[in-house]
């Protein structure tokens, strides 16, 4: 069984889209895409600078554009295979839930352009941030988040959790850290799934009636319990509200294991989450998917991991 999976904020390096434009249809996408976010895809995705691209407003956007231009690459335009699962961390889940067919293209790009502006708003009025926790006892780890007065944003699993709050709380943690772990600050500009972005929450309510949602054809799992979506409406309202509350990926790989996952591909911009199932999934086999010269292992890889079990026909 193939899970196909999609990262989020902090994933995106300066320049990582250039090579995708080269593919056929590519650059016309992403143009496409840019038309509906009011951004500038193809310049962020190419040649600016990492500043740049850490902005919420042009982060989001950024990301859920990469994993759809990847996709169409990969699948030619097809749906992803069928008996296929899909998932997404944070903003990735908005891709997940596109590729799954519960979002369409555009109500997906209109979502991500008001969440990445509701949230960028949202983080301006505090000074606040992420950071990493790699390693430690996980009991230790979230009884010091709390005791700093920081939240547990993203239980991530295989061994990573991440603290978010105002800059002063991640400056004084990292420099007192849990015992036998490291803390790493991450590239955002916010306390993101935390009651910091609670402003963000009405922004997106009030888009829900423009948005056409529909029940999702491969099974998506939500960030929110590592459970299956059941109904187009039902995933718009996980999105809304995980805008401010933790991302449960621990979960969601706990769930990847229950059914039978043998095989795990990460849409650009790659490696987060294949890194994290390495320690978190041992025994599935992971491809990251980070640049069109991957395209050809990664067919193979969708094709192995959805192949009938030997003497099933299929249809």
């Amino acid at each position: 069984m193939l899970a196909i999976v999609c990262p989020g904020q902090g994933s995106q390096t300066p320049g990582f889209l250039a090579p995708w434009l080269d593919v056929p249809g590519a650059a016309d996408h992403l143009s496409e895409l840019s038309r509906l976010t009011g951004r500038d895809l193809v310049r962020h995705g190419t040649v600016s600078d990492e500043d740049t691209i850490k902005d919420t407003a042009v982060a989001q956007p950024l990301i859920v554009a990469a994993g759809l231009v990847a996709a169409r690459a990969l699948f030619g335009g097809a749906p992803v295979p069928a008996g296929s699962v899909l998932a997404g961390h944070s903003v990735g889940e908005i891709t997940a839930s596109a590729l799954a067919g519960a979002l369409t293209e555009g109500d997906a790009m209109a979502f991500v352009r008001e969440r990445a502006n509701a949230m960028a708003e949202a983080a301006a009025a505090t000074p606040t941030g992420m950071a990493a926790v790699l390693g430690g006892d996980p009991a230790e780890v979230l009884s010091a988040i709390e005791s700093a007065g920081l939240t547990a944003a993203n239980n991530n699993g295989g061994g990573q959790i991440v603290a978010a709050g105002t800059n002063e709380d991640i400056a004084a943690f990292a420099a007192a850290p849990p015992a036998k772990a490291r803390v790493i600050p991450l590239k955002v500009a916010g306390a993101f799934h935390t009651a910091h972005m609670a402003p963000a929450v009405g922004a997106l309510e009030a888009l829900v009636p423009s948005l056409r949602p529909a029940e999702p054809g491969p099974v998506l799992l939500s960030n929110y319990d590592g459970a299956p979506v059941a109904t187009g409406a039902a995933n718009v309202a996980s999105l809304v509200a995980q805008v401010s509350r933790p991302v449960r990926w621990d979960l969601c790989m706990e769930r990847l294991a229950a059914l039978g996952v043998t095989g795990l591909l990460e849409l650009p911009p790659a490696g987060t989450l294949t890194g994290l199932a390495k320690r978190g999934l041992r025994g599935v086999a992971t491809l990251a998917l980070k640049s069109p010269d991957d395209l050809d292992a990664a067919r193979a890889f969708v094709a192995e991991h959805t192949a009938s079990p030997a003497g099933e026909e299929t249809s």
